[in-house]
């Protein structure tokens, strides 16, 4: 029960763009009451939880049900592990759901892409002697229906970009809003993203 409410909860609060510090307030409880219950480690009382169904305007039975919980598979390839480190946390807060894994090596990205499904590919454009674009025919030639976003700090790459079947283009650093914008003009729907 508690994972499926917590999943219930931060999927909700996603979709309807309420911040964790706002539903703290119109429920008169601490932010980390909310943080606890989206994370798993309590569950709020009946009172509570009664207060949120009528908030969000769903039967309490939505934030116990059992629905099979998705997990989108995002990666981000980027030759600077600076530029890995930096950018993950705010994959992370733009999709919350999302299993995200970083690689600065074209032969581990193709090694795993062979082995499992990819919902979501920031690609960085010049990655060292290798090209993201070839890197992202390559990519879709063994997962068609992955989305490409790339990531370069070069606007001018664009225009070869969009001869891709990428699904979009954002320069570094990339901000949450410009992730988030990216987000909701995917090419291949994306199941559990938010």
């Amino acid at each position: 029960m508690v994972k499926n409410f917590s999943y219930n909860l931060k999927k909700i609060r996603s979709e309807r763009g309420v911040s964790q510090q706002q539903l703290a307030n119109l429920l008169f409880v601490d932010r980390s009451s909310i943080a606890n219950w989206e994370s798993g480690r309590r569950v709020p009382d009946a009172v509570i939880m009664s207060r949120l169904a009528q908030f969000f305007n769903v039967d309490i039975s939505y934030f116990l049900s059992d629905e099979e919980i998705e997990t989108p598979n995002v990666i981000i390839v980027d030759d600077e592990e600076i530029i890995l480190s930096g950018t993950i946390p705010v994959l992370t807060e733009a999709m919350p759901n999302a299993s995200i894994t970083g690689f600065n090596r074209v032969s581990e990205v193709l090694q795993f892409a062979e082995n499992n499904d990819i919902d979501i590919a920031f690609l960085d454009i010049e990655l060292g002697k290798n090209s993201g674009i070839e890197l992202c025919e390559k990519l879709l030639s063994i997962r068609p229906v992955t989305n490409v976003i790339f990531l370069t700090s070069y606007p001018g790459y664009s225009i070869d970009a969009w001869d891709t079947k990428a699904s979009g283009f954002l320069v570094k650093p990339a901000s949450l809003e410009d992730i988030q914008s990216q987000l909701k003009k995917l090419r291949h729907p994306v199941k559990g993203l938010y």
